[in-house]
């Protein structure tokens, strides 16, 4: 008898990164009017927009933590294991540090997916904390209606090398690790779209880890760092603008794409969460004659899932810097994308 088959993604409505709340609620969500604790040793809280938070535990280190999870991105049980970990422990590599333990978050609708399924996500999950060198040592569990799954993380970082996403200067110049475009593969294939010979592509970027961010904070003239999720390259970019009182001026032609994903663009597949971030970031955007603004619109609010990073740097560490991303075969990556400039009306500028 065949064992019957569960497409993941058919199951949530919506997938990955792309879970996310709209910027737009999730301000309304975060403000308060209560008088929050006060507590020195916190250097990061959530209200720099950051990718995790850090506390101070003496006068040399600090310890990183965070927690990310979202419903199925793939319908693999396996590979969307192996995906909510990659993007979860991203955010200890985002601040510069070295992930040391994780705890696993699950929901599972018990009555419409088998417990079987479920362990091959963390068993996906298992492999990629294994890759990072970190014990996957407990968690939570819930019955659900829809199967989500992520990873709870802690790292630790010298304080020397604590990397935020508001601490860029004007004359750095920025850096992106990876395409964009993952949004739009996962859209394709949750819509039974995606051709044959472009499968796998978006799961092996996802996977990645993001160890080049504790590379980089072993470099003083990496100034700020992010990674990029489901607010797309946009809404990160803009976080670290205006986080850093400046703005982002960005070459279009010179943004990493993964090519399959202009060719859906021309099928009009895009993810429902871009034009959830565009609307929310239009206004703080300004083109330049020359751009293609159609194509941009689509591209940079694309909701990134386990993105690439995303760095400011001074230019006397350019060659440092091109000579890292050489050694971790980033070789595709190592021109600059963009520079941080004074404060304009726009917090950023696309260029063509």
């Amino acid at each position: 008898m065949q064992e019957e088959t569960y497409l993941l993604t058919a199951y949530s409505k919506a997938a990955g990164c792309g879970c996310k709340i709209a910027p737009a609620v999730l301000q309304e969500i975060l403000s308060t009017d209560q008088k929050l604790i006060e507590a020195p040793e916190l250097l990061v809280g959530y209200s720099s927009n950051d990718d995790a938070a850090v506390y101070r535990l003496n006068d040399e280190e600090c310890l990183i933590s965070t927690t990310d999870f979202f419903a199925p991105v793939v319908d693999d049980a396996f590979d969307f294991g192996r995906i909510a970990a990659a993007n979860a422990i991203s955010d200890i590599y985002a601040m510069g540090g070295k992930p040391i333990l994780a705890l696993a978050i699950l929901g599972w609708p018990i009555d419409q997916l088998p417990a079987s399924l479920a362990k091959t996500v963390m068993e996906g999950a298992r492999q990629i904390c294994k890759e990072a060198g970190i014990p996957l040592a407990g968690g939570h569990s819930i019955d659900a209606k829809e199967p989500f799954f992520g990873l709870s993380v802690n790292g630790k970082v010298a304080q020397a090398r604590l990397k935020k996403n508001n601490a860029a200067a004007a004359g750095d110049l920025l850096f992106l690790t990876k395409p964009l475009g993952v949004g739009i593969l996962t859209t394709a294939e949750k819509r039974k779209q995606l051709l044959p010979e472009h499968r796998g592509i978006a799961v092996r970027q996802m996977v990645e880890l993001n160890r080049i961010g504790e590379l980089l904070s072993n470099l003083p003239g990496v100034h700020a760092m992010t990674d990029i999720t489901g607010f797309g390259l946009l809404g990160h970019l803009i976080e670290m603008a205006e986080g850093s009182g400046l703005s982002a001026k960005i070459y279009y032609t010179s943004v990493p794409v993964l090519e399959p994903a202009k060719y859906y663009l021309t099928q009009r597949i895009i993810p429902d969460a871009t034009y959830r971030n565009w609307n929310f970031y239009q206004p703080k955007v300004r083109f330049e004659s020359g751009v293609n603004v159609l194509e941009a619109f689509q591209l940079l609010p694309d909701p990134q899932t386990n993105g690439g990073i995303l760095f400011s740097v001074e230019p006397t560490f350019l060659k440092t810097v091109q000579e890292i991303l050489q050694e971790q075969n980033l070789t595709t990556h190592i021109h600059p994308i963009g520079e941080m400039v004074s404060k304009e009306s726009a917090a950023v500028v696309v260029l063509p």
